[in-house]
């Protein structure tokens, strides 16, 4: 059971030793998932965090006309949690289900707060975690508010090729904010040039 994937993301995040690297991975547990599987499931309280090594996981929310609108496209190598969920101890507002067959490695709550106060590395590691997940996120709604629906669609087939052939047009149009008509257009004028 190699945790590589695992290893190298955290020194990504933050430059460490591998020693240091692979105590902390040592935190982690494999958790398998078949297509279609909830990772977290709306209304329940998100009590592990999970590095996707292999896969790709669909984030949304059911607005209030009953629809399902995709708020995150989770694929490797990432973390996928309800971070809020997950911090606070409150019942989650998001699902979260895989697109594929996935390979997460998975820290509970319990063993994150055990890692935080007895490695000072893994602090900083979770800092930067925070900090790297806010700027997604800052970015993410600076786009839907100065980018046009083609510029978004064309950003998300540049940064993220895979979300195309693992999940429905209708989710990727959620996603970008438009309806499913719209990205229909917006692919017809996309061939055409």
């Amino acid at each position: 059971m190699s945790k590589q994937a695992l290893i190298q993301f955290i020194q990504n995040v933050l430059p460490m030793s591998e020693e240091k690297a692979k105590q902390i991975s040592q935190h982690f547990n494999e958790k398998l998932f078949l297509k279609n599987d909830y990772i977290l499931k709306e209304g329940t309280v998100c009590r592990e965090s999970h590095f996707i090594e292999e896969g790709l996981v669909r984030g949304y929310v059911v607005d209030l006309d009953g629809n399902e609108v995709t708020t995150h496209f989770y694929s490797n190598p990432i973390f996928a949690n309800d971070f809020l969920s997950f911090f606070k101890r409150v019942p989650s507002k998001i699902n979260l289900q895989t697109l594929s067959n996935c390979k997460t490695w998975v820290i509970s709550y319990d063993e994150l707060q055990q890692c935080f106060h007895t490695i000072p590395e893994f602090r900083e590691f979770g800092r930067m975690m925070l900090i790297n997940s806010y700027s997604r996120l800052q970015n993410r709604m600076l786009g839907m508010l100065q980018l046009s629906s083609e510029q978004r669609y064309e950003k998300l087939i540049k940064t993220h090729p895979e979300i195309f052939q693992n999940t429905s047009l209708k989710n990727i149009a959620t996603y970008i904010g438009i309806t499913d008509t719209s990205l229909s257009r917006i692919r017809k004028e996309l061939l055409h040039k």
